[in-house]
C-alpha cells in the first residue's frame, strides 16, 4: 500500500507581502511533513497592518477549484477555512465541507474576523451573519477575544480571569463546535496573555501560554492554528497539542523579537524548525 502525506485544504486568503495568511500556512506545514493545498480567497499585494494595498477578490475562482479537485477524487484530513471576503465566500466553504466529507476530515474554522475589540474594514453583517453557519459546522473553532464577542454578541471584554473565558468557551460550544480554543486572553494584570481550550465531547478545561511578548505580530494567529493541527494530525492530544503548540509559538516569536524584524513583516518562521 501507498502512503501519503496528510493532506490539509486551506482556505485564505494570499498576501504577496508580510508574512500571514497563505504565506504563513504553507511553509508551516511544509516544516510538518503535512501537504497542504491552498484554496485563495483573495490575492493582496501586502497584509492589512499596510495602507493603500491591492486587493483581488477571488471568489470566481473558488467554485471552479473545488469541481477540479472533486473530479480528481482529491480527499483532505483537515478542511481549514480562515479569513472570508464575503457572505458569499462563507456559503462556497459550506458547500466545500458538504462535497468533501466522503473521508470525514476534521473542519477547523478559525473566524477572521477583527481584533483588539474591533472589527476589519472588509467584514460586513453579511460576514458575520454567516460566520455562525460556517461554526456549526465545524470540529474546531480558534476566535480571538474580539471573534468571540462577536459570534456571541456580546460586550468585548479586553481582559479576563480564567471563570470568565470559560464562560466564553462554553457559550461558543454550543454553537456547535466540539473544541473551542480561546486566542489571545489577556489577564487583568494587562501584563500576561494566555490561551484556553474547551472539549465540549469531555467537560475538560485546559489553558496555557508562552512568555509573554508584547508586540502583535501579524501571522501569529494563523500560525498558532496550523501548528495546532500539525500537532493533531501527529497523533498529539488536545491538551499536548496546545502545550507543544504555543512552545513553538514562543520559538517564533522569539525569533522574531531578537532579529530586529519589523513588526508589519511579521512573524520570523525562516530559522525555526518544528519536530514531532
Amino acid at each position: 500500500m501507498q502512503f501519503r502525506s496528510k493532506r490539509v485544504a486551506a482556505i485564505h486568503d494570499l498576501s504577496c507581502f508580510g508574512r500571514s495568511s497563505l504565506a504563513v500556512i504553507i511553509p508551516l506545514f511544509s516544516k510538518m511533513n503535512i501537504q497542504v493545498c491552498p484554496l485563495p480567497t483573495a490575492l493582496l499585494s501586502t497584509h492589512g497592518a499596510y495602507q493603500n494595498g491591492t486587493y483581488l477578490d477571488l471568489t470566481d475562482q473558488m467554485i471552479p477549484i473545488m469541481k477540479h479537485w472533486k473530479d480528481i477524487k482529491v480527499e483532505f484530513d483537515v478542511i481549514y477555512p480562515g479569513f472570508l471576503g464575503s457572505g458569499k465566500q462563507i456559503d462556497i466553504v459550506l458547500k466545500f465541507i458538504e462535497d468533501f466529507k466522503t473521508n470525514n476530515p476534521i473542519v477547523v474554522v478559525d473566524p477572521v474576523m477583527g481584533d483588539e475589540g474591533k472589527l476589519y474594514s472588509i467584514i460586513d453583517s453579511s460576514i458575520v451573519s454567516k460566520m455562525e453557519d460556517l461554526v456549526k459546522k465545524a470540529h474546531i473553532i480558534t476566535p480571538n477575544t474580539t471573534e468571540a464577542a462577536v459570534l456571541l454578541k456580546r460586550e468585548y471584554m479586553p481582559y479576563m480571569d480564567e471563570n470568565e473565558a470559560k464562560k466564553i468557551m462554553f457559550e461558543l460550544s454550543e454553537l456547535g463546535p466540539e473544541v473551542v480554543i480561546l486566542t489571545s486572553i489577556h489577564g487583568h494584570d494587562k501584563k500576561s496573555r494566555y490561551t484556553g481550550l474547551y472539549n465540549s465531547k469531555t467537560g475538560e478545561y485546559f489553558f496555557d501560554s508562552c512568555r509573554y511578548f508584547p508586540n502583535d505580530y501579524p501571522g501569529t494567529g494563523d500560525a498558532f492554528t496550523s501548528i495546532f493541527i500539525g500537532a493533531l494530525l501527529n497523533g498529539y492530544t488536545y491538551k499536548n497539542a496546545l502545550k507543544k503548540t504555543l512552545n513553538i509559538i514562543e520559538e517564533l516569536l522569539e525569533a522574531t523579537e531578537t532579529s530586529d524584524t519589523p513588526i508589519e513583516d511579521g512573524i520570523k518562521l525562516e530559522s525555526v524548525s518544528i519536530t514531532f
